[in-house]
């Protein structure tokens, strides 16, 4: 009889511990998990982040795109040129030129070297030397405050592509001296050899 009333003893009702305590044990629940999982109170710092790896991403997307427009619009400024200069010479006509590039423009950064040289001279207890010498140099670009408060690096000087082909289309090109005028000129412009010239009769 004694054991059935202890056992009754510690069996506990929900009506004993009341609705006022039961919202509370739920609250320190959630409380608790929220706690072991911190990652679901920082999501909007994870959104920030993302945020901040796209914009990254999209801001070099329109540098290649710039670098791209660039190249472009040198190559096109290049054959309007041609196309004009050689449109004035007797003989030749009318002319349609295309050039071709190996890549795009090459920029030379400035580049601070660093140069450290260790010796140390060693003698053995046998009387025997041993020299040992360490040298080191580290690359550093160096780089220069813009007006908008972003570092970039100080630019020596811009290399122009390499030409990959000079194609003239000109009426006069079926003419053999006009075909050498229009060789002439353009390898003097371009400092191309002239494997990479090609001049052809329009129809």
């Amino acid at each position: 009889m004694d054991k059935e009333k202890v056992k009754d003893k510690k069996k506990i009702t929900i009506k004993e511990i009341g609705p006022a305590r039961l919202v509370m044990l739920l609250m320190a629940g959630i409380f608790l998990l929220l706690l072991s999982f911190p990652d679901l109170l920082s999501s909007k710092g994870t959104k920030k982040d993302n945020t901040g790896i796209l914009e990254t991403v999209t801001e070099n997307n329109m540098k290649s795109v710039k670098t791209g427009d660039e190249t472009t619009i040198y190559v096109n400024d290049l054959e309007n040129r041609l196309e004009s200069i050689l449109a004035k010479v007797e003989g030749i006509g009318s002319v349609d030129v295309m050039i071709t590039l190996k890549g795009s423009k090459e920029e030379i950064v400035l580049k601070d070297k660093p140069y450290t040289q260790e010796s140390m001279n060693e003698v053995d207890g046998e009387g025997g030397n041993r020299d040992s010498s360490n040298v080191s140099r580290d690359d550093t670009t160096v780089l220069v405050n813009g007006g908008d408060g972003t570092s970039m690096p100080y630019i020596l000087k811009e290399l122009a592509p390499e030409f990959e082909g000079i194609l003239v289309i000109a009426e006069g090109g079926g003419n053999i001296q006009i075909k050498t005028e229009i060789m002439d000129a353009v390898q003097v412009l371009f400092n191309v050899p002239a494997h990479k010239v090609k001049v052809m009769k329009m129809n």
